[in-house]
């Protein structure tokens, strides 16, 4: 007996609870995993410096420059936080 099977089994009326069940579980999913990306700063509109470098310095503006080493400097700094944090807990887990 397949799902197709259990479905056309069902009584009148019953598909409709079956759809808004599904509809709640993708709204919880789609809701959880905005807020992941939020708190994971997955809506940072500076990531675009990322993709630059020192020998990118004549197609900014000095302004931009300015930004885009901030934003070099605070993503050297995460990622030695991350770094760190992997280091910590790969020496636990191998305790």
């Amino acid at each position: 007996m397949g799902i197709g099977d259990f479905l056309n089994s069902l009584d009148d009326g019953w598909s409709i609870y079956l759809w808004l069940v599904v509809g709640a579980l993708i709204i919880f999913a789609s809701v959880w995993m905005i807020r992941w990306a939020a708190r994971n700063e997955q809506f940072d509109e500076d990531i675009k410096y990322v993709v630059f470098d020192e020998n990118d310095k004549d197609k900014m503006t000095p302004a931009e420059f300015n930004k885009a080493k901030e934003v070099w400097k605070h993503q050297g700094d995460l990622r030695k936080e991350y770094l760190k944090r992997d280091a910590q807990h790969k020496a636990q887990q191998a305790k």
